[in-house]
């Protein structure tokens, strides 16, 4: 019997990549996205919706029990960027990304327990970011809000043991999306102490996204994964510098560290 998988934002970028690369390999797929009907020439079952909008979650979720009868892997993978000072970025930017980023997912693992609990089986991997493993200039934010949902996932897959189900973390480095296009900036503000440093730093975050690697990368990770036994509890993909720098991170004195990024940032 076809796995029934779900993904959350599979209408473009890695979520679509990760849908096709499965479909391929004889899965049945669904995606979401929050307005399906704009993407017509989806190969998903695209079902309209928004991660923070519970009762969204929720119909999407029965849609395809009522279809399928199952639903054996989520990949959570809906996602948003934001840049900016901290102190400039407005708190409902701020709260707007932890819905997206950290309360979105969370409400989806919650609406597909029930099912992988009643079918003593199930996998769940959210699609966290290296940048969740520190805290980066300038995305002060999204490093928080993806090293949360990090941290939220070792403490979630101790306590679904029992029940046969699995959790694991994928966490990409910089792959060539639309994800800069779309992720709030907060604005350059000409009169603002960070204009510079803040400017310089945007300019480089886009640069690592535009020579980012295929999506394709993270759609064979996801099919590993879904493959294995026994998940590892944290997988990484991305540059070898990028995931390199977790090690630096576990290695070397704070101080060092911290100063090995401003190196790479310029500032």
């Amino acid at each position: 019997m076809s796995k029934v998988v779900l993904i959350t934002g599979g209408s473009s970028g890695i979520g679509k990549s990760i849908g096709e690369f499965l479909l391929e390999k004889g899965f049945v797929v669904y995606g979401t996205s929050r307005n399906p009907e704009r993407y017509s020439e989806s190969k998903l079952n695209l079902l309209a919706l928004d991660v923070s909008n519970t009762q969204t979650i929720t119909k999407a979720v029965q849609t395809i029990i009522d279809k399928e009868g199952r639903l054996d892997v989520l990949v959570n993978n809906a996602g948003a960027g934001i840049t900016g000072p901290i102190e400039e970025i407005p708190d409902e930017e701020i709260k707007r990304n932890f819905e997206t980023n950290f309360f979105g997912p969370i409400n989806v693992i919650k609406a597909v327990l029930p099912q992988m609990r009643k079918q003593k089986s199930g996998l769940i991997i959210n699609i966290t970011s290296i940048a969740g493993y520190m805290g980066l200039p300038y995305r002060g934010v999204y490093s928080a809000s993806k090293g949360a949902l990090e941290l939220i996932t070792e403490a979630f897959r101790m306590e679904i043991k029992d029940f046969n189900i699995e959790m694991t973390n994928i966490a990409p480095g910089d792959f060539a999306t639309n994800i800069a296009a779309g992720r709030y900036h907060a604005p350059v503000q000409e009169q603002s102490p960070y204009k510079t440093p803040y400017g310089n730093t945007l300019k480089l975050m886009d640069a690592h996204v535009d020579s980012g690697k295929d999506p394709l990368l993270m759609a064979k990770a996801v099919y590993k994964v879904i493959s294995t036994k026994n998940p590892k509890v944290h997988y990484k993909v991305g540059e070898f510098m990028q995931k390199f720098s977790i090690v630096l991170k576990r290695i070397l004195p704070d101080k060092v560290y911290e100063k090995m990024l401003m190196k790479h940032y310029k500032l």
